[in-house]
């Protein structure tokens, strides 16, 4: 079986893969936690308080909820300003073969780490910390099946 997909890594498919990281983190859990405190919080003392401290309330609210997308959002602009555009990607019983302008690399089913399946993204990890990020507009109707294609394929070779 083979699988043929032209993408772009996109700032919000680099956003998207830290929010999933973050959420399922510890660190995740605190931002929950501290935001669903800051909401009665903020509806108790609202009236009480001067507007400097409204302020900080405020700032307190959307510390996790607007601030560290925004900054997360940011970087991922900046990553995504030093890669390649308009990449081909394909998978088939050897690997996964990139190929980019004149460039052309295949990595072995043996060499890849592992596949990530999020609500809107595949990753396929190439090493801990490098892999693709494959949206699902860029997959389409082939995300399943590209998904148990590479568990299979991984599955063979560990």
């Amino acid at each position: 079986m083979k699988f043929q997909f032209n993408y772009e890594t996109k700032a919000s498919d680099l956003w998207q893969l830290s929010m999933y990281g973050i959420y399922k983190s510890m660190v995740g859990l605190v931002n929950i936690i501290f935001t669903a405190a800051m909401v009665p919080l903020t509806v108790k003392y609202w009236s009480e308080v001067n507007g400097y401290l409204k302020v900080l309330l405020i700032l307190g609210l959307s510390l996790f909820t607007v601030i560290q997308p925004l900054l997360i959002y940011r970087r991922a602009k900046r990553q995504v300003s030093g890669m390649h555009k308009d990449m081909e990607i394909g998978f088939d019983e050897l690997g996964v073969h990139v190929k980019s302008g004149k460039e052309k690399s295949t990595v072995r089913w043996k060499k890849m780490k592992g596949i990530v399946k999020h609500p809107t993204l595949l990753v396929i990890y190439s090493s801990t910390n490098r892999g693709y990020i494959l949206n699902n507009k860029v997959l389409g109707k082939h995300r399943d099946a590209l998904y148990e294609y590479a568990i299979s394929n991984l599955k063979k070779v560990k």
